[in-house]
């Protein structure tokens, strides 16, 4: 695992698969991950936090942009080691708890060879475990990490997909609604196609500088013209 600083507060720990992000809070009251990486990482996690100055128990808020393995996998032993409130898109709330299975995507012909090569090369990670989902995020919702951070649902992607703008430092997380592979494009792998472009669309208006993706390099300084510029490209049909 890599860790990368993003900005004077974020950083992004890469995986083989997928990535996540830690965020200090701005009133210095704790930390915060997004998404929590494939099963058995959450020591390097950890570890990584502890090398920025964080202990376990300064973890405060876990959220998960969708339910998928290479993002939720870790979270339940994260969880447990650090006592963080697990929040989550509310669609997506019982794939997580484990109470039912994650539909899966819809794929285009040229996705299925992606897919193939995908799941071939996580053939040995185990499934992620169960984890607690302690609220459930709507669209509109706000959290507090010492600026306001706006809860957006943009399905698509997984039907409770959700992103977090950071509004007053012009961030956004997208999860995977959106990539930087190798430069701006909609997600793969999706539910829905179509609901996941308006998604596309719709954080893209956004007014935000820096864009962090769940696969991909962050965008620092310009991200709001560089997704605008993307999204242009790929009409909602």
């Amino acid at each position: 695992m890599e860790t990368v600083q993003v900005t004077p507060h974020i950083w992004m720990f890469t995986f083989t698969a997928g990535q996540a992000y830690a965020v200090r809070m701005r009133d210095g009251a704790g930390w915060a991950l997004v998404d929590a990486g494939l099963p058995g990482n959450e020591q390097r996690i950890l570890d990584a936090l502890a090398d920025l100055g964080a202990r376990p128990e300064d973890v405060k808020d876990i959220v998960l942009t969708h339910f998928h393995l290479d993002h939720s996998g870790s979270a339940a032993a994260l969880a447990a080691a650090t006592g963080a409130r697990v929040l989550a898109g509310a669609p997506d709330a019982p794939v997580i708890r484990g109470d039912v299975p994650g539909p899966p995507p819809v794929l285009e012909d040229w996705e299925v060879p992606l897919w193939d090569s995908v799941q071939a090369g996580l053939g040995d990670v185990p499934p992620a475990a169960p984890c607690r989902v302690d609220r459930e995020l709507a669209d509109g919702d706000v959290l507090d990490w010492g600026e306001e951070v706006r809860v957006l649902a943009v399905p698509g992607h997984t039907d409770g997909s959700v992103a977090l703008h950071l509004t007053s430092s012009g961030v956004l997380f997208t999860g995977d609604t959106i990539a930087n592979h190798p430069h701006v494009i909609l997600g793969v792998f999706n539910t829905d196609r179509r609901q996941a472009l308006a998604s596309f669309h719709r954080q893209a208006e956004l007014d935000v500088q820096t864009a962090c993706f769940g696969h991909g390099a962050p965008i620092v300084g310009g991200a709001g013209e560089a997704l605008r510029e993307a999204a242009a490209g790929q009409p909602v049909a």
